[in-house]
C-alpha cells in the first residue's frame, strides 16, 4: 500500500521536528485536505517559532480570512510584511501588502 503525502510528511518532520519547511509543508497538507484545524495549529506554529519563514504569513492571513477572523488576518499581514522588510523579501513584501490593503481596505498605510 502506498504512503499518503501527509503520512510522508509526518515521518519526516519526526526526523527533523524544527525543519521549518516541513512544518509548512504539513500545513499546506492539511489545508488541502481540509483540516484546518490541523492547518491553523502548524501555521501559528511557524509565525511563532520561525517568525522569518515568511511565506506562512499569506497562507495563515488567508486562512484567518476563510475562518471570518478579518483582524486576526489583518495582523498577521501586518506581521509579515514587517518580517519580509527584515528579510529584504520584496516579493513577499508586495503579496502580503496587496492582501493586507484588501483585507483594511486602505491602500497607502505600509
Amino acid at each position: 500500500m502506498q504512503e499518503s503525502r501527509l503520512e510522508k510528511l509526518l515521518e519526516f518532520l519526526k526526523n527533523e521536528p524544527d525543519d521549518e519547511f516541513l512544518q509548512y509543508a504539513l500545513a499546506t497538507e492539511y489545508l488541502r485536505l481540509n483540516d484546518t484545524v490541523k492547518a491553523l495549529e502548524y501555521y501559528e506554529k511557524l509565525v511563532n517559532e520561525h517568525p522569518g519563514y515568511v511565506g506562512t504569513y499569506y497562507h495563515l492571513g488567508k486562512l484567518y480570512e476563510a475562518l471570518n477572523r478579518k483582524d486576526d488576518a489583518i495582523k498577521i499581514y501586518e506581521r509579515g510584511m514587517e518580517a519580509a522588510q527584515k528579510k529584504r523579501d520584496n516579493h513577499a513584501f508586495a503579496e502580503l501588502k496587496v492582501v493586507y490593503q484588501e483585507a483594511t481596505g486602505f491602500d497607502d498605510d505600509y
